[in-house]
């Protein structure tokens, strides 16, 4: 595995949120953590990028523990972290917030490989480069989303980290979003998703953990959790009351992955469709 963490306990002000989790993410793998607001998903997310000193258990990443590294160390070993509510610079442009990204290369040719981080991602995503010299203050929502999603792959790396990407957003934009994280995994990145939206996210990912009052409830492979009618009660607004066959279920979930995956008609890459 890419990411291994052990009992992490974690919180606030001496108050754990979180307790004794162990969560994993594998190579090219996209993860989601499930779970209502307040379970302790962005508490976790910030222990991993270091934002946040765990209380007690151990974080790896290949296979070297950096539960005592700072952030910066962290981005330079691969681990991008996108944060909740975007938290682009308003204030500045586009060219001006993907520099920011790459803030900890130290190279002697720093410009050098920030300006050549910044044409990749212009040559992936064409809105950034129409807008490269645009103020991000006047951007809506989900461009800003895009941006800081960009921002995060302007460090070159191996694992990253969304932390409610959907938060805010319209539908298209939602589903804009998910289309370029199953793009992520596709050039080979590691994606750890935390989402509200149970629906979208567990669509798309291979793997997913629900995290309910600071522990981990029920795991496994994405189209498992999307079929389960225990999800479906909790989180996808299916009621105690309703009943479905395993085969209705199925449908159910499949209909869903087509209405959340991607525009064309092709299918999403590692997703497991029943």
């Amino acid at each position: 595995m890419m990411l291994e963490c052990r009992g992490i306990t974690a919180g606030y002000n001496g108050s754990p949120v979180l307790e004794k989790i162990d969560i994993s993410i594998g190579e090219g793998e996209i993860v989601t953590l499930v779970g209502a607001n307040g379970a302790g998903k962005s508490t976790l997310v910030n222990a991993i990028s270091g934002l946040l000193r765990p209380m007690s258990g151990e974080i790896h990443f290949d296979g070297k523990r950096i539960d005592q590294l700072s952030p910066a160390d962290r981005v330079r070993m691969g681990i991008a972290h996108v944060p909740e509510g975007r938290q682009v610079f308003a204030g500045m442009t586009v060219a001006e917030n993907l520099s920011l990204g790459a803030y900890t290369q130290s190279s002697r040719s720093v410009s050098d490989l920030r300006s050549g981080r910044m044409r990749e991602l212009c040559d992936q995503y064409p809105f950034l480069r129409e807008r490269i010299n645009d103020v991000v203050g006047n951007f809506s929502g989900g461009q800003q989303q895009m941006l800081a999603i960009a921002r995060g792959l302007m460090s070159n790396p191996r694992l990253i980290m969304l932390d409610e990407p959907s938060l805010g957003l319209s539908p298209l934009m939602v589903q804009e979003v998910l289309n370029l994280v199953t793009q992520l995994r596709e050039r080979g990145l590691s994606v750890l998703l935390s989402e509200q939206n149970a629906r979208a996210a567990l669509a798309i990912a291979d793997r997913g953990y629900v995290i309910e009052n600071g522990r981990v409830t029920l795991s496994g492979k994405a189209s498992d959790l999307l079929d389960s009618p225990e999800i479906a009660e909790r989180y996808l607004g299916v009621g105690a009351a309703t009943r479905f066959s395993q085969e209705e279920s199925k449908r159910m979930a499949a209909s869903l992955r087509d209405c959340i995956g991607p525009a064309t008609d092709s299918p999403v890459p590692g997703v497991r469709m029943s």
